[in-house]
């Protein structure tokens, strides 16, 4: 019987049919932050934009004649999908891949595009598999599994082949991003038969962390519930062969948040221009999490190199704007608050001016009573949690309550749109929407602008990246001053 080093060195002959030889590139950015040699293993772009193809290739290939023609059968939550599409239209085979309902419809469609039969089935990834073993049955087919087959994980361990013949230097570790365990289990048997030194280093969703429930009980184990930001690797049970093959021999694992996933989706951005979805991000996610836990301690920085491989691109675009705004709190460069101020003309100037010259990101009022007013405040930081922590000191020495919602998934969801509603008792309110400049003092101009006898009853704003931001705005204005307001708003000479 053949072993699994034996398999990928058969399947590296093969890989090559379908599969790319992706590069190996240098993050610049991540390397300077981080202050080590990061390499990228841009498995992104294949051509299905995912390493599944290598693994779903290198199993159907392997298929005799009568075992083809009974038919192909696969779940998945995508990427596999597209790699099993790809592989039986080159062999013209026919195939039927069921992919659960939550599966982002970028997905679906380039499969179906490929000439699948596509079933959606289910919320997860194995109530999709559940299905798909039923048809197996129903139909007497083969079944490709998505990582639990030695003839998949064999062709995801090319990726590990590549990496060492484009860096035979020393690698100090290489991070590879966790699902059902195929590629990592690749990736190990590999790198540990040929460079037994570097450390290999599995990345897993912190809602998704199968294999890490799995070393701790010491067999597969499945999970109650499993959170699907990272459709690529929402898996609820290790495969029983990825488990065999890395246990007792993984140097280290790493579970990453949504918020650590999304600023690392960014961070891959600003070194490659290209955009990776959640779990293809995973790997980079945990190399920043394991550097800054102490994973370099006693090395010499950039003397040290490490791999990170970016596993997939197949990003839903609406997903964008939720990335966008979770990567600042990942990388604690935006902190939020709720801040209490006087319910009285003035205060929310002094509140700016409390602030100084730092960066509005986000602010949210709505006038409630004579009493107090809540405000929800967004913050650029620089400095990360040291200088959150000191502007909540500075406002709080101000005589300011607050409230630091930055890590209150509730806070960062659903309050920021319930700080609105209708005040009834507000008179001769003037509502405004207009273009924001989006620099620093642009609000506090607004502010010193305005009259003291005008109050502010509303203002909602965020900062979505572009020139200039949207903002509503509820301004209590008596009828004598409507002259003069209209030359304020002039004045101001914003959009």
């Amino acid at each position: 019987m053949q072993s699994i080093v034996e398999r990928i060195e058969r399947a590296r002959a093969r890989a090559h049919e379908i599969a790319r030889r992706t590069p190996l590139e240098r993050a610049r950015r991540l390397s300077e932050r981080l202050g080590a040699r990061v390499l990228l293993k841009r498995e992104d772009l294949q051509p299905v934009h995912s390493f599944k193809l290598r693994g779903a290739y290198n199993k159907i290939v392997s298929l005799s004649a009568e075992e083809a023609a009974r038919g192909l059968v696969a779940a998945s939550a995508g990427n596999h999908a597209q790699g099993v599409a790809l592989a039986a239209q080159k062999l013209a085979y026919q195939e039927t891949i069921l992919m659960p309902t939550t599966t982002p419809e970028i997905k679906v469609q380039a499969v179906r595009a490929l000439g699948a039969e596509v079933l959606l089935h289910g919320d997860t990834y194995d109530d999709a598999c559940d299905e798909a073993l039923r048809l197996v049955d129903e139909r007497d087919a083969v079944f490709v599994h998505a990582y639990d087959d030695v003839d998949v994980i064999a062709g995801q361990g090319t990726v590990a082949v590549e990496i060492l013949e484009q860096h035979p230097e020393p690698i100090d570790a290489i991070f590879v991003p966790v699902g059902g365990g195929g590629l990592l289990a690749g990736v190990l048997a590999y790198i540990k038969s040929m460079r037994p030194d570097t450390a290999i280093i599995g990345v897993e969703p912190s809602d998704a962390a199968c294999l890490h429930a799995t070393l701790e009980a010491g067999e597969p184990v499945p999970l109650d519930h499993v959170g699907i930001f990272a459709d690529g690797a929402a898996v609820r049970q290790v495969g029983t062969e990825p488990f065999r093959i890395v246990n007792g021999r993984l140097d280290g694992m790493v579970r990453v948040s949504v918020d650590e996933i999304c600023a690392a989706i960014q961070d891959l951005f600003e070194d490659t221009r290209g955009i990776a979805e959640p779990a293809g991000a995973l790997a980079v996610a945990g190399m920043k999490q394991w550097v800054a836990a102490g994973g370099l301690a006693g090395a010499e920085g950039a003397g040290r190199t490490l791999v990170a491989i970016q596993s997939g691109a197949n990003m839903n675009f609406h997903r964008l704007r939720h990335v966008s705004e979770r990567a600042e709190l990942g990388e604690e460069r935006e902190a939020i608050f709720a801040v209490t101020i006087p319910e009285r003309n003035g205060s929310f100037r002094r509140l700016c001016s409390a602030l100084g010259d730092r960066s509005v990101t986000e602010f949210n009022y709505r006038y409630a009573g004579d009493s107090d007013a809540h405000v929800f405040v967004g913050i650029e930081l620089r400095e990360g949690r040291t200088e959150r922590d000191t502007i909540a000191r500075e406002l709080r020495d101000a005589g300011y309550p607050v409230l630091d919602l930055t890590g209150n998934e509730l806070a960062l969801i659903h309050t920021r749109y319930m700080v609105g509603g209708r005040a009834a008792s507000v008179e001769k309110e003037r509502l405004l929407r207009f273009g924001f400049p989006e620099r620093p003092g642009a609000l506090r101009r607004f502010l010193e602008l305005m009259s003291p006898d005008w109050a502010i009853t509303l203002f909602h704003y965020r900062n979505h990246g572009a020139a200039l931001g949207r903002v509503l705005a509820g301004i209590a204005v008596p009828e004598a001053d409507y002259e003069a307001f209209e030359q304020y708003l002039e004045d101001l000479a914003y959009r």
